[in-house]
């Protein structure tokens, strides 16, 4: 309880207390009406399933989905969890220009950071700003657990949150963010953060994931 009333009057002083915004619902345990395929018109059945009012992927399928919308200003809400070694990831600011999401999307992280490799890597640990920026703290819950992410980005802030916990946070396409791409596996990506607004991502490749209670609004 005190962690949420940490985050709301954190979001209240960043964003303002407009709590009366209307969320847009991208999956709601039943409807994937929001979303759809990478590059494709329609979403892809053949990638995710909708099981016990979760998304969860097929990664042997594998496709990444993104939001049927695009976005600038947003605070975005979902639950995550993953399988033993598990991998995935959120993106935004995402366009389709190149063949893979990641290629243009800054990412955060989503992962099993005690049976992944990518752990052992503060940078590329979950809720890690993807190769670019390490969360203050890890706060992931027990592998098969929900955690629970918001994403908030205004006036190109970015706010990473885990579990209730602010874990970063950066100014999206300022000099010190490039100064992090230009030693990052992005820095030779035409596409990669170019984008001011875009679409929001769930990766579908990497092992199975489940994603629930997925929402975002306007800010």
């Amino acid at each position: 309880m005190i962690t949420k009333i940490i985050y709301l009057l954190s979001l209240c002083l960043f964003i303002g207390c407009s709590f009366e915004k209307d969320w847009i619902v991208l999956f709601d345990g039943k409807s994937v009406q929001g979303l759809r395929g990478y590059k494709q018109s329609g979403f892809p059945k053949q990638s995710w399933i909708v099981v016990d009012g979760t998304l969860k992927s097929i990664p042997e399928n594998g496709i990444d989905l993104i939001s049927e919308d695009i976005f600038e200003d947003f605070e975005l809400e979902l639950e995550w969890k993953v399988e033993e070694g598990g991998n995935s990831g959120i993106f935004y600011f995402a366009t389709e220009k190149s063949v893979e999401i990641w290629h243009s999307a800054p990412e955060m992280q989503v992962l099993d950071n005690t049976f992944h490799n990518n752990g052992k890597k503060s940078k590329t640990s979950a809720g890690a700003l993807y190769d670019l920026i390490e969360p203050v703290v890890e706060n992931t819950k027990p592998t098969g657990e929900y955690n629970h992410v918001v994403i908030i980005a205004k006036d190109k802030h970015v706010e990473h949150w885990l579990n209730g916990t602010k874990i970063l946070e950066y100014d999206y396409q300022s000099s010190e963010m490039w100064e992090l791409v230009d030693k990052s596996k992005f820095k030779d990506m035409p596409f990669f953060a170019k984008a001011a607004k875009g679409f929001i991502g769930l990766q579908g490749d990497h092992g199975e994931v489940w994603y629930r209670k997925i929402r975002i609004r306007n800010l």
